[in-house]
């Protein structure tokens, strides 16, 4: 018998866009919730996100609303508003969860929603604490990091690809609502629950260190480029013009950094004249330049496959660079070899490789597929409210809800 997800029968009502809500949707159905999404008719904003398919749909939003159930409605009518209310109210006990980002909509409020579901658990995500709007990449811009991220000697700021605080907002919203579902457990009570963006960037940079470096230190950390910040660590070219990372976090990889590459005895003597002791990450990150001068040559000498092969022997930490082409075409058998890999089969974008839920509870880690734009409508309607299929199309006839796209 198949073991049961962790969240089985739990249902999430997802009204939401861009990332930091869907992946908290997607995370929750990948742990076994019914999520259903809402979104306005047509589609919100993100449902022609880039990266797009060559049929135009978009990668984005297939990835990030896997598993999920979709139901589109008119949320500026009086009557999509109060399907929305029913939805609330008769998603079960074990419903009566909302995770949203949607502002200026009170109808889509806590205030609004508990009137018909007194026990409800309402997650509204938010740009700022003040209620003000902002995006991963202003918070990004106001809390710091493009100033420290880049080559030494570089002026202007430098943004990621990676959208962090999204990411990391998206799996707080998971455990909060999670946390709010087991306190209505044991009291009955609901939650309103407030998620800022901007206040997830700032908690991760006060949890790492760097606004207590700044103020009780006054440090103004510098750019480092790809040094390993407080030990060492830094990519290396190859003879092939690959490109590889290499850390050397502890002592014991340092040691074996300088075996391998021949330097054991000249890291020995520079440690004698600079009166250093490379057994501590200070002393290791404070001449890394120096460090990384000596063993440059011994990866300039050999291509990445010699360098891959002799680090092996050892216990240093180290991967070569690739792109995303690169992974899912030259190391595709290695990809798939992983667990977490499946291969599906998403209308409007095609067959392709797809991680599951990183959490292993078992063999199966549960990539899915994402569903049609409110293509879930007639069963959802059908499963909550008890609709036949006869009213589910005389709403979509009206406009109330959308049809499936």
């Amino acid at each position: 018998m198949a073991p049961v997800a962790p969240l089985a029968g739990l249902r999430i009502i997802e009204i939401s866009s861009f990332v930091a809500a869907p992946l908290g949707g997607m995370t929750l159905a990948q742990l076994g919730a019914e999520v259903i999404r809402i979104d306005p008719i047509g589609g919100s904003a993100d449902v022609r996100r880039w990266p797009i398919a060559p049929s135009g749909a978009s990668m984005l939003w297939a990835g990030l609303n896997r598993g999920k159930r979709s139901v589109t409605v008119d949320l500026r009518s009086d009557e999509g508003q109060a399907l929305i209310e029913r939805l609330v109210a008769g998603s079960g006990p074990e419903g009566g969860i909302v995770l949203t980002n949607a502002v200026g909509r009170p109808g889509l409020g806590y205030e609004r929603l508990s009137e018909v579901r007194p026990d409800l658990i309402h997650l509204q995500i938010e740009g700022r604490y003040d209620g003000t709007s902002a995006v991963d990449y202003t918070v990004n811009a106001e809390t710091g990091f493009p100033l420290v991220t880049g080559h030494p000697g570089s002026t202007t700021p430098v943004n990621h690809l990676l959208p962090a605080w999204d990411v990391a907002c998206g799996l707080y919203a998971v455990a909060g609502l999670l946390a709010a579902e087991r306190h209505r457990g044991r009291t009955g009570e609901g939650r309103a629950i407030r998620l800022a963006l901007g206040d997830v960037a700032l908690s991760i940079a006060g949890g790492l260190g760097l606004l207590a470096e700044a103020e009780v230190g006054g440090v103004e950390r510098a750019r480092d480029g790809n040094y390993l910040y407080g030990s060492f660590g830094r990519d290396f070219a190859t003879k092939d013009g690959e490109r590889v990372m290499v850390v050397g976090l502890t002592g014991r990889h340092f040691r074996e950094l300088g075996k391998v590459t021949g330097r054991a005895e000249a890291f020995t003597e520079l440690e004698r004249l600079l009166g250093a002791d490379f057994r501590t990450d200070g002393d290791r990150y404070r001449h890394r330049e120096v460090i990384a001068a000596l063993i440059e040559p011994w990866f300039a000498e050999r291509t990445l496959s010699e360098v891959l092969g002799a680090l092996a022997e050892t216990a240093v930490l180290c991967a070569p660079y690739r792109s995303f082409r690169s992974l899912v075409t030259e190391h595709r058998a290695e990809l798939a070899s992983n667990p977490l890999i499946s291969e599906i089969e998403q209308p409007g974008v095609g067959r392709h490789l797809m991680p599951g839920l990183p959490l292993r509870f078992g063999d199966d880690a549960g990539s899915g597929t994402a569903p049609a734009l409110g293509g879930d409508a007639a069963g959802v309607l059908g499963d909550l409210l008890g609709m036949t299929g006869g009213e589910a199309e005389d709403l979509a006839s009206r406009g109330v809800i959308g049809r499936p796209t």
